[in-house]
Order: C-alpha cells, then structure tokens, then sequence
C-alpha cells in the first residue's frame, strides 16, 4: 500500500507502522503530544505539547507546532531515525553523525501515525522575474498587443521606477508595471502613480498591469481608474538577451 494510517494506534502498531515506512521509504507522519530534547552544537528541552513530526526517506526530521512555518526542531538529509519502546515509553530518535546531533522524541500520546510512500520524480521549474517578464516583452513586444513598441526598460521617474515604457500604435505612451505573482491592489495604486507621473509630461498615457493573475479588488480598481491589464506566465529561468534602451520618440 502506497498510504497505510492509524488512528489513536497501539504500541505495537507504532513500531509496525514505523518500519514499514522506513523499509518502504516512505514519509513517516506523526500527530502526537510529545517531549523533545536536543543535544548537539547545544542543548534545548521542549516541554509536552501537541505537534506534528515528519520523518522523510533522506533522513530530515522535523518537528512542527501548530504556529509558524519552521520547524521548532529538525535535523538534515543524511540522519538516521529510529525508535526504541520501553514499558512505558517510545522514544523517536534522529542521529547526525557530523557534526554529531541527536534528537529524541517521547511520544507520550500518538493520535495517528501514518506513512505515505511517494513518488515524485520532478524538479522545481522556477519562474522568472519582473526583469525576465521585461526582457520577454523587449524580445516579443507583440505578447502585449499588436503593434507595441518598448522603448525604455526600468525608466526611472519621479517617483520609481517604470517596468517598461513604450508606445502603442497609435503613439499613446504606455506605461507596463510587471507582476510575477497575483496582483493585488498595491499593484495597481503602483500603475496608478507611475502614469499620473508621466502624464504630467504626456497627454495620451495608458498603464497595464502585466501579471498571471488578479485579484477581485484589483480587478475592480483597474477598472474604476481606467487601467488595462494583460494575462502574462513569467519565463521559466534562463538566460535571455537584453533588450537595446531607445529614446522615447525612435
């Protein structure tokens, strides 16, 4: 079995549990309450308390409250676990040879005890910057809309820094303000001040947001102020030309 879990298990199912899922490599996950002591490069105590432990098949360990992203303890790939049962105890130990760590575990109540056998065999993609959504667009003006034409890449202004300024085809300068994640309202009252900037210079001013997605309250505040925005994936990294800076009227 690819999952095999347990709720409130017996000692007996513990141990079972846990050497199935070491000898599958499987992700050990424990909702127990629990006692933990470090000792290593120092020493630390954690008091009882309910959190979640997670064994992986190279060897992390860690150990999460129910706040925070960190772990409130952990040891790195390459540790070895295992577990020990007295009459009346079960202790979760994870040894790091160099330097040497160890970390144990009292698991005074164990609410479910599970392992999952996983199977991932992919690599992170990681997406582009704003800077690399700017080179896309210098290379590709036309993923904006037909006839566009990008003429100054991060133009600095009174008050920031344009993503890209160009023009339209029909010689309306156009502000982008680029976004590798969701945009949200911040986003849009960024747009809002850059082409109020430049219009106090050119008449025809357009802005869009060029960004994966938005928010509805971002959506709405495009709207109410007359702002565009363009559905735009940022470029899976890689190495990409510069785009050549232009006078604003080449």
């Amino acid at each position: 079995m690819k999952v095999e879990a347990k709720l409130n298990p017996s000692k007996e199912e513990i141990i079972d549990l846990f050497s199935k899922g070491l000898s599958k490599e499987a992700i050990v996950t424990i909702f127990a309450h629990c006692k933990v002591s470090y000792n290593g490069r120092a020493k630390s105590e954690l008091g009882p308390g309910d959190r979640v432990i997670i064994i992986k098949p190279d060897g992390s360990f860690l150990i999460h409250q129910k706040e925070k992203r960190e772990p409130v303890n952990w040891q790195p790939p390459g540790s070895s676990p295992s577990l020990s049962a007295g009459e009346d105890k079960l202790i979760l130990k994870s040894v790091r040879r160099k330097p040497k760590e160890t970390l144990e575990v009292e698991l005074i109540d164990v609410y479910l005890f599970s392992y999952f056998q996983a199977e991932d065999y992919e690599t992170l993609a990681l997406m582009g910057s704003e800077t690399e959504m700017a080179d896309l667009i210098f290379e590709n003006p036309e993923l904006i809309e037909d006839g566009f034409k990008p003429l100054f890449k991060e133009k600095s202004i009174k008050h920031g820094i344009v993503d890209i300024l160009g023009k339209d085809k029909n010689g309306n300068i156009v502000v982008l303000e680029f976004k590798r994640r969701r945009a949200d309202l911040h986003a849009v009252s960024q747009l809002k001040r850059y082409v109020e900037t430049i219009k106090e210079e050119y008449k025809n001013v357009r802005g869009i947001l060029v960004a994966p997605s938005l928010t509805s309250g971002a959506k709405r505040l495009l709207e109410k102020e007359g702002l565009e925005f363009k559905k735009l994936t940022p470029p899976k990294k890689e190495k990409s030309k510069k785009g050549r800076q232009r006078t604003l009227f080449d």
